[in-house]
């Protein structure tokens, strides 16, 4: 139920397929912050899908009927079931087998190669980019890494033209292509209580901003986590219409270092979906206007 798992789950249903979706591990989209699952998981099961968590495939045996799958859900409990069509999204494994890089002794992780934030491997004169290298493994990643390495090779080679910068991956956004879409960048409440940030955090709802009520689509939220010290936007998560155009807004706050007040102090147009982003900061700090 990764981000590729639960788009096709949502395209299948929408195109009128009976859908059920197993997962591992007890929450959909286990990266994403644990609202955003939460609301997730309620809309797509309102949708008709079926969500399995704590759950596992024991089993597939294909016939000429379809497939047979054995699934045992969070009760222990293994039961064969019928369905057409199974479709496996477990992840990715990088191409990287038997095309020298052993020999070169390049430091590896499970077939990905190592990288420093410039995208060079251990072994001078080699660079890597995208799916072979350290996760997020996304398409705008691999492109933008594509630049970072050009430049870097350039500068190395003499070119006083380029300033090449380090990859944050902190600073790349994530989108979900379901309905409701989902998107975020950052950190989630979680993981940055586990770094050890005193954390302020906003939170609002679609129902709440005018054009997701014009527009129909008043599902979702937009959730902000900000460094309670420094002001410092740790993360931002959403789940609702069009985020997934909304998140770069945030994204170039990040990669701008900006605070909380630069954020607050931005006018947003109105009517716009982009208002959210406004009111889940001001919400944060205990100043949301329209809720």
């Amino acid at each position: 139920s990764g981000a590729i798992g639960i788009e096709f789950a949502s395209f299948y249903n929408d195109m009128g397929a009976k859908v059920t979706v197993v997962e591992m591990l007890d929450r959909i989209v286990p990266v994403e912050d644990a609202d955003v699952s939460d609301a997730l998981a309620k809309s797509l099961g309102k949708q008709g899908i079926e969500i399995l968590v704590g759950a596992g495939v024991e089993s597939i045996v294909p016939d000429a009927k379809g497939l047979a799958a054995t699934i045992k859900t969070a009760d222990g409990k293994a039961a064969e079931r019928r369905f057409s069509h199974c479709i496996v999204a477990v992840g990715i494994v990088p191409n990287t087998e038997k095309i020298g890089l052993e020999k070169l002794g390049v430091t590896m992780d499970r077939g990905f190669l190592k990288t420093d934030p410039m995208c060079r491997s251990n072994v001078k004169g080699l660079w890597a980019i995208g799916d072979i290298t350290a996760p997020p493994w996304l398409a705008h990643k691999a492109s933008h890494e594509g630049v970072i390495a050009a430049e870097a090779i350039a500068q190395e080679l003499g070119n006083k033209d380029v300033h090449p910068h380090a990859m944050d991956a902190q600073n790349i956004p994530g989108c979900t292509y379901c309905h409701p879409q989902v998107a975020s960048v950052g950190l989630t409440e979680a993981k940055a209580k586990e770094a050890g940030h005193e954390v302020r955090v906003g939170k609002f709802p679609a129902i709440g901003n005018g054009k997701a009520i014009a527009l129909g689509e008043v599902e979702g939220f937009i959730k902000t986590v900000f460094d309670a010290k420094t002001g410092e936007l740790l993360g931002a998560h959403m789940i609702g219409a069009e985020v997934t155009e909304l998140i770069q807004g945030y994204t170039i706050g990040k990669t701008a270092e900006l605070v909380e007040t630069d954020f607050m102090q931005t006018v947003f147009p109105h009517p716009t979906l982009s208002e959210m982003m406004h009111e889940s900061v001001l919400a944060a700090y205990g100043k949301v206007i329209h809720m």
